[in-house]
């Protein structure tokens, strides 16, 4: 049976105020159709006529490139024109016709009305195919959508040595199954809803009901349907959009490639925004600690997974604070060096003409040229250019009497540690902060060090991410979370879900 479409596509939309009507004439309505899209070369519209009859009894319009034309020609033109032909009569009444052309739509599948233009242009552009009947002021819309994209590959960005190594694609439809075969349950509920005046993006709110917090799920919903915007074609359009603290370099939101990634924090009460045209998901509400785990530590045995997590942590903070310690140092306080190592030091700085501050800014920049001209370059080069780039400005810097061959070592370190943070859109803060610390040691020695951790602590504290502390289980601390934040226990002593689901669906495991 053919009824309105109860999607919640249409649910969640904005509805368009004086949205104009459909005509009982395919005629006019194509030519509306036609009009309104500049007669573009793409739309193809195909009539079907009764034997006799000079007038179409329908016509089917559709994108072509968009909407599956094998589907259209065998299951719909052809079955509908050969059963017009058998049941149509040259005097049959318009409501006769009308009838029996319906029961032939409602034969082949899922079909819903469209009343006015606004929605049938949504369609139309989303790759559904418009059914047209000749005397009736409604249309009907068939989901054959099919498009040229790319197959599920494993991730560039977030490579794991043990876990899936399937990633999203552009495909918002494929994203979604990806997800679903990960978590089968029929709590898994999707929203969807688009987005932008002119792109009218589809944005699918994805959620565990029972599991995730309904006062995050609203806020997320409130956010999206605030969006007052031309166009959607990335992730970061929505992010910087939903995300708390809009002026903080700290992302609030967390994204990835990964679906296991994103059934995990499902199953943890957290709500996914996928975006058609991105791989990228957005997951809210997000930690802190977060950007420093990897899926692949919930796939290793506790210990390892423990180990590493350790590891990333203590690289986090050589990559923020090494040079400037070096800076405030050799500095301010030389005494706190041993006697060899400062003889060694001095030998090393004899005839560099600039200060630890100049060398350390100099070099860190250098070092940031050729990563992004890394990222830049064609793959098969990019590599290359900033790796042997570096060794040999490192090593012609040094012997020019430049830079000291310390500082060259400094900040090599200091830009291997950068790469051990799993989540890229932490370390562009870290390498950002990098800089301000130099600063600081430069100026005012261990004392601005330590003053610049401590505003930088108590600005996160202060951050949330929908309505959740972004550093919990640190600030503020929560015993029962400790073991799952620098350590993980192992899975048979992991009972409950964290703060950031329902208070009466916590229960992971029995003990």
């Amino acid at each position: 049976m053919i009824k309105p479409s109860q999607e919640p596509l249409d649910n969640m939309s904005k509805q368009v105020q004086g949205s104009a009507p459909l005509f009982d004439d395919i005629g006019r309505n194509i030519e509306t159709i036609m009009r309104e899209m500049g007669r573009s070369d793409d739309i193809v519209v195909r009539e079907i006529r009764s034997e006799g009859s000079p007038l179409p009894a329908a016509a089917i319009v559709y994108i072509d490139g968009m909407s599956d034309a094998a589907i259209i020609n065998t299951y719909i033109f052809d079955v509908m024109n050969r059963s017009l032909q058998e049941k149509l009569g040259i005097d049959e009444d318009s409501v006769g016709k009308i009838n029996i052309i319906e029961g032939l739509i409602a034969a082949m599948g899922s079909i819903h009305i469209v009343t006015d233009m606004d929605k049938l242009y949504l369609s139309l552009l989303s790759g559904e195919a418009i059914i047209f009947l000749a005397g009736s002021d409604r249309a009907y819309r068939i989901d054959i959508r099919q498009w040229k994209g790319r197959d599920v590959t494993e991730s560039t960005n977030q490579t794991s040595i043990r876990g899936p190594r399937e990633s999203f694609t552009e495909t918002l439809r494929v994203n979604t199954s990806l997800v679903r075969r990960k978590i089968k349950d029929p709590r898994l509920w999707l929203e969807t809803m688009p987005i932008g005046r002119i792109t009218k993006t589809d944005v699918t709110i994805m959620y565990l009901n029972g599991i995730a917090k309904p006062s995050v799920i609203n806020e997320v919903r409130t956010r999206l349907e605030a969006i007052e915007i031309d166009g959607i074609l990335e992730g970061g359009y929505i992010e910087e959009q939903i995300e708390d603290a809009k002026y903080s370099i700290f992302p609030t939101v967390y994204n990835t490639e990964l679906p296991d990634s994103v059934a995990a924090q499902l199953m943890e009460g957290k709500v996914a925004v996928l975006i058609d045209g991105t791989p990228n998901v957005l997951v809210v509400p997000t930690q802190f600690v977060s950007f420093v785990q990897s899926t692949e530590d919930y796939y290793q045995r506790a210990l390892y997974a423990s180990l590493l997590r350790l590891l990333r942590f203590v690289s986090g903070f050589i990559s923020l604070l090494l040079p400037s310690l070096y800076i405030a140092i050799t500095t301010f306080h030389r005494d706190m060096l041993p006697t060899s190592l400062l003889i060694s030091l001095a030998a090393q700085r004899e005839g560099v003409p600039f200060p630890a501050f100049i060398e350390a800014v100099a070099m860190e920049i250098t070092f940031e040229i050729l990563r992004e001209a890394g990222l830049r370059m064609p793959r098969a080069i990019g590599q290359a250019v900033s790796v042997v780039g570096t060794l040999v400005i490192g090593q012609a810097a040094v012997e020019a009497g430049i830079v000291s061959a310390a500082m060259v070592i400094v900040v090599s370190v200091t830009a291997i540690s950068t790469f051990t943070v799993p989540a890229y859109s932490m370390s562009i803060p870290v390498r950002m902060l990098r800089f301000a610390f130099m600063a600081l040691a430069a100026s005012f020695g261990l004392f601005g060090i330590i003053m610049g951790l401590f505003t930088l602590l108590l600005h996160l504290c202060s951050l949330r991410s929908f309505g959740e502390p972004y550093m919990a289980p640190f600030g503020p601390f929560i015993a029962s979370e400790q073991e799952d934040a620098l350590i993980r226990l192992p899975r048979w002593l992991s009972f409950n879900r964290p703060s950031s689901s329902q208070k009466s669906n916590r229960t992971r495991q029995q003990k």
